[in-house]
């Protein structure tokens, strides 16, 4: 997933910037709020996890101004304020989950998984396709009978086909999901990551439509 993180505490953002970046996913980090208005019109985001208090403003005017635009992209709050009125105050606006700082870090994985199925469509940790049988919140698989161990990145990749069974994913929006606005890319590192997931999960897990992009396999 590409996520926006705002979050003006450079060693809390540092913290959780590198705990998403482990995880597998892109993750941009901005320290205000008109700069976080100025990447979500200029991205298309999976889910976006911010303050309540910033240099610039208050996190929940923000969070009802993308919703009255009509930004629909999942929001995690990660904030001081610890008050009931304050969580409902963030859930009313818009919000789909809410951590009270200090928190840890794997209980922040788990929650931004939590939401994405739910965006997905399939809360169900659980999933089966073909021969394979997949722990979505464990992050582990089992083919035939046997585990099989994918990369961060090789596993954030085979969870967005497999969220989007039949959706054709360009090689741009692969990459997006992966890397950052200032990484480095390899001009082949999208079919790197396609070859290795077809020799761990089988030659037709993926389906490559030439020119356009690719697909999750039918089971």
């Amino acid at each position: 997933m590409r996520i926006l993180l705002i979050e003006d505490d450079s060693i809390l953002g540092t913290a959780v910037r590198d705990q998403i970046a482990g995880d597998g996913h892109s993750v941009d980090w901005v320290q205000r709020l008109d700069a976080a208005d100025s990447a979500v019109a200029a991205a298309a985001y999976d889910l976006l996890l911010f303050d309540l208090m910033l240099p610039d403003g208050r996190g929940i005017p923000f969070l009802r101004r993308l919703r009255n635009r009509g930004v629909a992209t999942p929001v995690i709050i990660l904030t001081a304020l610890d008050q009931v009125s304050d969580r409902i105050e963030g859930l009313n606006a818009g919000a789909d989950d809410y951590l009270v700082k200090p928190f840890d870090l794997a209980e922040l994985s788990a929650r931004i998984g939590s939401v994405a199925r739910r965006y997905s469509g399939n809360p169900n940790p659980i999933v089966t396709h073909g021969q394979l049988k997949i722990d979505l919140a464990a992050r582990r698989i089992n083919r035939e009978g046997h585990a099989v161990s994918l990369t961060a990145r090789e596993w954030v990749l085979f969870e967005a086909f497999l969220t989007r069974p039949g959706q054709l994913l360009s090689k741009a929006q692969l990459e997006d999901m992966l890397y950052a606005f200032d990484a480095e890319i390899e001009s082949n590192a999208i079919e790197v990551h396609i070859s290795r997931l077809r020799k761990k999960l089988g030659a037709e897990i993926i389906e490559t439509e030439r020119g356009l992009g690719y697909r999750l396999g039918r089971a």
